[in-house]
């Protein structure tokens, strides 16, 4: 196979390949493709390219092509002629390999994502149990509608009870002696509650946070 030849193969070669990653590229969703974005798909020395679509190692190769043609034509050292045709077809390999392993990539950062959001859930389960607040369902962690509709019903039960607080201490100044001390009491034990209900509505309030924080970093 003279020189002529040898760069017609592999224009040829590289030709059928751009169709092939054309269409892969193409029937990737953009959901797949931001998946694996940042996914290493080649070893380190064979392409500048991460992530889903391939497009970008196809110029790259036509590159390499341009550069066989030029070192041909100056009449470089067989040595050096065979080392730019290996390398390119080392790259005419990987991007064959990178078409076949695309599902392989989604599949298994698939699985990443989702181990990584058992294990937040379960931190979040074990610091819900350790917080004090294990009264509250660990399931209503793990919902935004229904963290918020607890957060509602916590502020419900703290006006409620600051009702009460009001009624009790307008109920101190007119009532006897004798019934003073109990009634202090009382007015002690409603002050005990709204603290705690306070502190459910601020753990809440930041529960909220914590759940709706990586949706938000994703939208942006």
């Amino acid at each position: 196979m003279n020189r002529a030849q040898l760069i017609d193969k592999l224009k040829e070669q590289l030709a059928q390949l751009e169709q092939e990653v054309l269409r892969h590229d193409a029937a990737l969703a953009p959901q797949q493709r931001k998946l694996i974005q940042d996914v290493e798909r080649f070893n380190d020395g064979l392409f500048i390219q991460s992530g889903a679509q391939l497009a970008p190692c196809i110029g790259q190769i036509a590159k390499d092509i341009k550069q066989l043609e030029q070192r041909l034509a100056l009449g470089l050292s067989a040595a050096t002629i065979v080392a730019s045709c290996e390398r390119i077809q080392d790259r005419f390999t990987a991007v064959k390999r990178a078409l076949t392993t695309t599902g392989i990539n989604l599949k298994s950062a698939t699985q990443a994502r989702q181990s990584a959001r058992n294990r937040s859930h379960q931190r979040q389960k074990q610091a819900h149990n350790s917080s004090g607040f294990d009264w509250i369902a660990a399931g209503v962690m793990q919902n935004s509608h229904q963290l918020y509709e607890e957060l509602n019903k916590h502020l419900n039960w703290a006006r409620k009870i600051e009702s009460k607080i009001a009624q009790l201490e307008t109920g101190l100044d007119n009532c006897h002696s004798a019934d003073k001390i109990k009634l202090q009491n009382e007015i002690l034990l409603m002050h005990r509650r709204l603290g705690k209900c306070r502190q459910a509505i601020s753990y809440i309030e930041d529960r909220i946070q914590a759940f709706e924080r990586p949706y938000q970093s994703q939208n942006r």
